[in-house]
C-alpha cells in the first residue's frame, strides 16, 4: 500500500491501531544519497573507532534526506498457532516547507540512478510527499504559529496565495451575501494556511474546508464576528490543526515510539541515524548520547544482517549479496528448518507482494526483514511457537546493529560496544620509493586484496583488512620483497608516539645519570 500526503491523515487511525496490536515492525528506508564525497581523512575506514565512524557519517545524514519509508507491521493471528499477518506500507516523504522551515538537501547521482533502476516514483516523492519535522523544528514553528509571528516564505506558496486572493477578490466584487465559491486542489496543511491568509486579508468572507476543496462564503461583518467567536472552527483551533498537518509523518513516528514494539531491519544503522535526525532531534556530537537516545526510542532492535552472518557460517549457505537473496535462501530447501517456521500472509490491501518481487521498494524490503527474521533457522522446531520465544532465541543479537567498514563489526545499543575482532594491523615499510602516497600503496595491493591504508611515518604505512585470509596472503606474498616489507604491527614497538616517548625517557635518564655522576663528591 502506497501512502502519500493526500491519503496520510485519513490513514493515521488505522496505522495507530495496527502498530498498537503488532508483535513487531519491519523497517526499511530509501535516501536521496548515502555518503558525501568527503576528503580522504573524512572517509570511513576500518581504522575508525565507533565514535569516529559516527562523527564522519553524521555529516552525510545531515546532507541527504529520506524519500521513502517502508514499514511492515506483523501481528499474530488470534486462534492460529505460529501464523502472522503483515500490513506493508510505503510512505513517500518530503520535508515540511512552512513559514521559517525550508530545508536544504542533496541528491547523489548514484543513489538516484539506483532507485530509478528499481522503478522508484520520484513524482510521488516530490509532488505528494508527506511532510515531517523533528522536535526542534516543531518547537520553533509552534511558537511562531501560536504567537501569530509567521508568514509565507516559500516563493511557490506566495505565488499560490496571490493567485487565490486575486481570484477570491474578483469573485467578491460580484458576489451577494450568502454566495459561495470553491477553491479546488488545495490540500494538507497548505489548505489551513490559505484559509488563515484569506480570513486575515478579507473581512467579509468565511471559509470551510470540505472534501472538494476550500469553500469561500461571502458574509456580513456582524456574521463574521459571530462565527469567529462561536464556531468550533476558531483561529486558535486552526493553528493547532496547521501544526498537526505540518508535522505529518512525525505524528506517526511518535506513535511508533510510544508503542515500543521491536524494530527489525537489515543493515539498519543508516536508518537509525536518519530516524533520529529527521523525526527526533538533530544528531548530537556525542556518540554515547546518540546510542542512549536510540535505545530510549526503540528499546528492542534486531538487525538481520548480524543474524545472517552467523547462520551462513553455521549452515554453509551459498554466498549472498543482498536482502532478497537472503530471503530466497531462507525459504528454499537449503534451510533445514524451513517448514517449522511461522506462516506469514499479506493483509488484504497489501497483496502486491504475494506474486511479484519489488526489490529495494522500502515496504517490500521491510516485509523481507520481518518475515526473514521470523523463519531464521536459529529457532528450530518449537512445541508452541510465539514471537516472544523467537525473541528469546535471538537474545544474543538484540540491539546489536551491524556497522559497515569500521574498527568493530557492530554497535551495541544497550551497553558497551564489543571489542574488535578484525584481523591484525599490518605494517608496511617502503624502501626506494620516495614520496609514495596512501593512494599509491592502495593501488599496489588492490589486485591481491583490498586494504585500508593509513600513513604512519614518511616511509611506513598501516594496512587493515576485514578478512583474515587476506592478511595471511599479503604476509606470505610479500615476504622477502625488495622494496615493500610487510610485517605484523606491534603498537609498543612501532608507534611513533611510543618511540618518541622512549627517546625522551632515554634522554632524561642519560642526563639524570650524568648529573648524578658529575655531582658525586670526589674521594
Amino acid at each position: 500500500m502506497d501512502v502519500g500526503a493526500d491519503e496520510f491523515e485519513q490513514s493515521l487511525p488505522l496505522l495507530q491501531e495496527l502498530v498498537l496490536g503488532a508483535d513487531f515492525v519491519g523497517l526499511d528506508i530509501e535516501f536521496t544519497g548515502l555518503r558525501s564525497n568527503l576528503s580522504r581523512p573524512q572517509q570511513i575506514s576500518l581504522f575508525d573507532l565507533p565514535s569516529e565512524w559516527y562523527l564522519k557519517t553524521r555529516h552525510s545524514v545531515q546532507q541527504f534526506t529520506i524519500c521513502q519509508i517502508g514499514l511492515s507491521v506483523f501481528s499474530s493471528i488470534e486462534g492460529e498457532s505460529n501464523k502472522y499477518v503483515a500490513h506493508s506500507c510505503n510512505f513517500f516523504l518530503f520535508p515540511t516547507t512552512f513559514g521559517i522551515l525550508d530545508s536544504e538537501f542533496s541528491f547523489q547521482a548514484s543513489s538516484v540512478q539506483f532507485l530509478n533502476q528499481y522503478g522508484f516514483d520520484y513524482n510521488k516523492f516530490l509532488k505528494n510527499g508527506i511532510p515531517y519535522m523533528n522536535e526542534e523544528q516543531e518547537k520553533k514553528i509552534k511558537h511562531n504559529i501560536l504567537t501569530g509571528n509567521w508568514r509565507v516564505r516559500s516563493s511557490l506558496d506566495k505565488d499560490q496565495i496571490k493567485v487565490v486572493i486575486d481570484e477570491v477578490t474578483r469573485w467578491l466584487d460580484l458576489a451577494e451575501e450568502g454566495d459561495w465559491m470553491t477553491l479546488p486542489g488545495i490540500a494538507g496543511f497548505q489548505a489551513f494556511e490559505v484559509q488563515l491568509v484569506l480570513r486575515q486579508a478579507l473581512p467579509d468572507i468565511w471559509t470551510v474546508l470540505r472534501d472538494q476543496g476550500i469553500i469561500v462564503k461571502k458574509v456580513s461583518k456582524q456574521h463574521r464576528w459571530y462565527l469567529e467567536n462561536t464556531s468550533c472552527d476558531r483561529e486558535s483551533c486552526w493553528k493547532e490543526k496547521i501544526l498537526l498537518s505540518a508535522r505529518g509523518f512525525s505524528v506517526f513516528f511518535q506513535m511508533l515510539v510510544k508503542a515500543q514494539k521491536p524494530l527489525v531491519g537489515h543493515n539498519m544503522m543508516m536508518d537509525l541515524l536518519h530516524l533520529h535526525e529527521k523525526f527526533f532531534r538533530p544528531l548530537p556530537e556525542s556518540y554515547d548520547q546518540f546510542k542512549l537516545n536510540i535505545h530510549n526510542l526503540f528499546p528492542i532492535l534486531i538487525d538481520t544482517k548480524n543474524v545472517t552472518k552467523d547462520i551462513w557460517k553455521e549452515l554453509n549457505f551459498p554466498r549472498v549479496s543482498n536482502l532478497s537473496e537472503v530471503y530466497e535462501v531462507l525459504n528454499s530447501d537449503l534451510n533445514p528448518t524451513k517448514n517449522s517456521g511461522p506462516v506469514v500472509i499479506h493483509a488484504s490491501k497489501c497483496e502486491k507482494y504475494v506474486e511479484t518481487k519489488y526489490p529495494h521498494e522500502a515496504a517490500y524490503d521491510a516485509f523481507l526483514c520481518g518475515s526473514g527474521e521470523s523463519c531464521f533457522p536459529l529457532a528450530g522446531p518449537m512445541p508452541e511457537p510465539s514471537f516472544s520465544l523467537y525473541l528469546d532465541v535471538l537474545a544474543p543479537y538484540v540491539n546489536q546493529v551491524n556497522l559497515i567498514r569500521a574498527g568493530v563489526p557492530k554497535i551495541n545499543f544497550s551497553g558497551p560496544d564489543c571489542p574488535s575482532i578484525r584481523p591484525p594491523i599490518l605494517l608496511l615499510r617502503v624502501r626506494r620509493w620516495p614520496g609514495v602516497s596512501e593512494q599509491q600503496v592502495y593501488r599496489e595491493f588492490q589486485n591481491v586484496c583490498k586494504f585500508d591504508v593509513r600513513r604512519l611515518s614518511r616511509s611506513q604505512f598501516l594496512l587493515l583488512t576485514n578478512k583474515f585470509k587476506d592478511a595471511r596472503s599479503i604476509l606470505k606474498e610479500y615476504r622477502g620483497h625488495p622494496t615493500l616489507q610487510v610485517s605484523l604491527y606491534r603498537y609498543w614497538r612501532h608507534s611513533p608516539n611510543i618511540n618518541c616517548l622512549l627517546q625522551v625517557c632515554g634522554v632524561v635518564t642519560t642526563w639524570a645519570l650524568l648529573a648524578l655522576l658529575l655531582g658525586r663528591p670526589g674521594p
